[in-house]
């Protein structure tokens, strides 16, 4: 793949956190360079600190718009918001001014990729206490998105190696979840999903809904939840000439699309998607984020407090999440 007017912003994340550690670590894989043009938001002053910390011979080339960046192995070319009082900082623990700092990246990221001036985005872990330490209204990236970018309800989606994973419910309660298991919601993301795997480069999706219960409900026999809501979803969808299978039991579905059968799978809720993914490598499952009008990767784990500025965090996370933000993002 050409690099070529595929550039990636990095926001850099919480300063306290791994986030500015893996920035580096991925940009001293001279692979990331190959496939794209990585423009790191963040603040000099830090980043300076994490490639003195990982011991690269790395150099900063300071940038007031991507297109003045170099983009050669060895240099990290940065947007600097200066906006971090390195005297301050305090390394794995939570502090205002990395949240407010945080938050900033990302925005000025969007606002680069909402004008075009990037391809995608690939975030790095922000801390939601000190987001909330700072006083910002979003709880994390997926609400910024919404908002800043002006999206409905962004569509998740893991993948790790061939696996893709969507997600019908997020961040509630499992009861909750389960009471948002309605046959007009699944149809809504079967559709949703089979658009975002066409933006992707799929051109004829197939996916499969995962079953909630022990056998997807064996007819009734362990739940209702298949037989009222589900499976009526998948069976409206079909009928609008959607290739979509299920309910799939979900000891089952993931296996199968790890393998080929499908191209993805409508996880029902939170850890029924994350725990597949996970198991199936952890460091190198990344969450893509579509419904945008561009395209943003993101590592999933966290700013990994105990651990921060200790050169111990892996940056293969960061590296897969770059390198797919890139293979993805040339096709918005």
């Amino acid at each position: 793949m050409s690099k070529v007017n595929n550039i990636v912003a990095i926001p850099m994340g919480d300063a306290a956190g791994i986030g500015p550690e893996i920035t580096v670590k991925s940009l001293a894989n001279e692979e990331i360079y190959e496939v794209c043009q990585p423009l790191v938001i963040g603040s000099a002053k830090v980043l300076q600190k994490a490639i003195e910390v990982t011991n690269f011979p790395l150099k900063l080339n300071l940038v007031s718009s991507p297109t003045d960046g170099n983009y050669t192995f060895g240099t990290i070319d940065l947007l600097d918001l200066d906006n971090i009082n390195i005297e301050q900082l305090q390394p794995g623990v939570v502090q205002a001014q990395c949240g407010q700092a945080a938050f900033e990246y990302v925005k000025k990221s969007i606002e680069l990729a909402m004008a075009k001036e990037v391809k995608s985005i690939a975030t790095t872990p922000m801390n939601k206490e000190s987001l909330k330490a700072a006083g910002v209204k979003y709880i994390g990236h997926t609400e910024m998105l919404e908002d800043l970018a002006g999206s409905r309800d962004p569509l998740t989606m893991f993948q790790v190696n061939s696996l893709r994973i969507f997600f019908l419910t997020r961040h509630v309660s499992l009861k909750q979840a389960i009471s948002q298991m309605t046959k007009e919601r699944v149809f809504d993301y079967v559709i949703r999903c089979h658009e975002a795997l066409k933006r992707l480069g799929i051109e004829s999706p197939k996916l499969a809904v995962a079953g909630l219960n022990p056998h997807s409900g064996e007819g009734g026999l362990f739940g209702m939840e298949e037989v009222e809501e589900i499976r009526p979803g998948i069976e409206i969808a079909i009928e609008e000439g959607y290739n979509v299978a299920g309910p799939v039991p979900a000891d089952s579905v993931f296996f199968q699309a790890l393998n080929g059968k499908y191209d993805a799978v409508l996880s029902l809720y939170h850890d029924q998607g994350h725990i597949a993914a996970k198991m199936t490598d952890f460091h190198r499952t990344i969450s893509i984020t579509n419904g945008l009008p561009f395209l943003r990767t993101s590592v999933d784990h966290g700013t990994a407090f105990d651990i921060a500025w200790k050169n111990i965090a892996s940056s293969v996370s960061m590296e897969e999440c770059i390198k797919l933000a890139a293979e993805y993002g040339s096709k918005f």
